[in-house]
């Protein structure tokens, strides 16, 4: 019978020769079937386990390889080098493991930018077959020259995918990462195909009646109007076209004279739910002439707030498998791109009332629902009371000359109770929550915008679309309540057009706040996308028995 050096180790501990030698003087009789094994061989072999041991323990102890780091911990041992892959099944140690101890206070881990662009940048592959610049997607002359005037040369990854699929009339649902370009890749190809098929002039002509426009932009926020709409107007401007921005915010007689301020007869409408819905409903606007529709941050305009404005603005619009188009049966019925960088689950339910949503195409990039690679993003697990001192010390660390900072909170009375708290520290900023008025949001993020004041305290109402180019660094005081709120508001640094990628630093307070954390980190680490993210229309709705 042959027996490992382990097992032998194990079956005969060392006994000493002189208690051996009384059992036996005692008559005891050995077992039968025994191995005896020399005594100079057992301790050879006990030793050479306590080395492995040692070793096993050194190793487990030892700082990661040299080379640059993917995932940095306070710990090192927890540290992941770039060059380490995790299996897809295979669950790794995580820093974030212990955090709903109260120990874990002051535990933190850092995921270091492994690239220097944004996704969003990089050049296509060389057998893509995709055209490099703009020029050769064939948009018209005007918008080129529309392009030429915001000094933009080529196209983004997801302008490289959308432009030329929209652009042959099909329904879309266009999902890219957060400042990639989106606004682009749906305005262009549907200003393209206004312009190669222009409407009738006694169409044109026919101002007295209701706005009758021929592109709508659905929008959740002022704000994001406003920034959508200055787009747009530049690139319309030299083809002619005349954009018009619909907000609420004022009574149904300033709807009336937004819709009918000169030009007559807008080609765009760019509008909030609030205000569209209030249209329609004292037939200021018509949609029976409505070639493409727009439906923009779509996970936004599916949240409660929103859902039944944009039902019913979607009943109004020519967009039903059996409708008459907008030069009557004989043409194709309105094109619909549904446009976000995250995705709520009863989308396809909400907009299959109205149209077939089996008819779209999705139009997706590869950097969707993952952690931007080029951003550092750190977390700190920190008592409630121990946040405002490590805020005023970032702030400190980071003079106004080095960007822009944005510091998000959970609810409006955070974001005025943290700007007491910064008065009161002379720190010069600007707040931005939803109780405020329009008017006063709008001229709030225009100044932050313009440079004026380089800090923000804001809700998520800023973490939405808006251009935020100038930020270098995003702080969240308070975690956001989902993956989808975080990666939005990640979004707001590392943007196309931004100087530098920028940094997170998000503090974590609470038990539930670590479960988001532990997914974020089990993602980083596995180089895969963030859990429980739709990005398919197309997916029928599961089954609930």
């Amino acid at each position: 019978m042959a027996l490992s050096r382990g097992a032998i180790v194990a079956a005969f501990p060392l006994v000493p020769r002189r208690l051996a030698a009384t059992g036996a003087a005692a008559g005891a009789q050995p077992p039968e079937n025994v191995v005896r094994v020399p005594w100079a061989l057992r301790m050879r072999l006990q030793r050479g386990a306590q080395r492995r041991q040692r070793k096993q323990g050194e190793k487990a102890a030892a700082p990661p390889r040299s080379g640059k780091l993917l995932l940095r911990s306070r710990r090192p041992e927890l540290s992941q080098p770039r060059w380490q892959t995790v299996g897809r099944w295979e669950q790794p140690q995580l820093v974030s493991a212990g955090w709903k101890h109260k120990k874990a206070c002051g535990d933190y881990f850092q995921l270091e930018p492994s690239q220097a662009a944004a996704p969003a940048l990089q050049a296509p592959p060389p057998d893509a077959g995709q055209g490099p610049s703009f020029d050769e997607m064939g948009l018209q002359p005007a918008l080129l020259a529309g392009l030429g005037g915001l000094s933009i040369s080529r196209p983004t990854a997801v302008q490289r995918i959308a432009i030329p699929a929209l652009r042959r009339g099909r329904s879309a649902l266009c999902a890219a990462e957060t400042g990639s370009g989106k606004t682009l890749a749906y305005l262009l190809p549907l200003l393209d195909g206004l312009l190669s098929r222009p409407a009738a002039p006694e169409v044109e002509a026919a101002a007295a009646g209701p706005a009758a426009p021929r592109g709508l932009v659905v929008l959740p926020s002022r704000e994001l109007a406003l920034q959508v709409g200055a787009v747009a107007a530049a690139l319309c401007r030299p083809a002619g076209l005349h954009v018009r921005g619909l907000t609420g915010g004022g009574a149904a007689g300033g709807l009336r004279r937004q819709l009918r301020a000169p030009p007559p007869g807008p080609a765009v409408l760019l509008g909030t739910p609030g205000a569209l819905r209030e249209a329609l409903r004292r037939r200021f606007l018509a949609l029976e002439r409505l070639r493409w529709m727009v439906l923009d941050e779509a996970d936004t305009l599916m949240d409660d707030s929103f859902a039944g404005m944009l039902e019913e603005i979607l009943a109004h619009a020519p967009v039903a498998a059996g409708a008459p188009g907008p030069a009557g049966p004989g043409e194709e019925r309105t094109q619909v791109v549904v446009v976000g960088a995250t995705f709520p689950t009863g989308l396809s339910q909400t907009v299959g009332k109205f149209t077939d949503v089996g008819q779209f195409v999705t139009l997706a990039t590869q950097s969707l629902h993952r952690l931007p690679p080029h951003v550092q993003q750190k977390f700190v697990r920190i008592k409630g009371q121990d946040k405002l001192p490590e805020l005023l010390q970032l702030l400190k660390e980071h003079p106004a000359s080095s960007g822009a900072i944005l510091i998000f909170c959970k609810s409006a009375s955070t974001v005025n109770w943290l700007g007491y708290i910064l008065d009161d520290h002379k720190i010069k900023h600007l707040r931005l929550q939803g109780q405020m008025s329009a008017a006063a949001r709008a001229g709030i993020f225009a100044s932050f915008q313009k440079g004026d004041v380089s800090v923000l305290v804001c809700t998520d109402l800023a973490s939405r679309g808006l251009d935020t180019s100038s930020v270098q660094l995003v702080v969240n005081y308070d975690f956001p309540d989902t993956l989808q709120d975080y990666l939005h508001r990640v979004g707001r640094v590392g943007r196309v057009g931004s100087k530098t990628p920028g940094a997170v630093v998000s503090f974590v307070t609470h038990r539930w706040d670590v479960d988001l954390v532990r997914k974020i980190e089990t993602a980083a680490r596995k180089r895969t996308g963030l859990p429980g993210m739709d990005s398919s229309i197309n997916k029928s709705p599961p089954n609930k028995g």
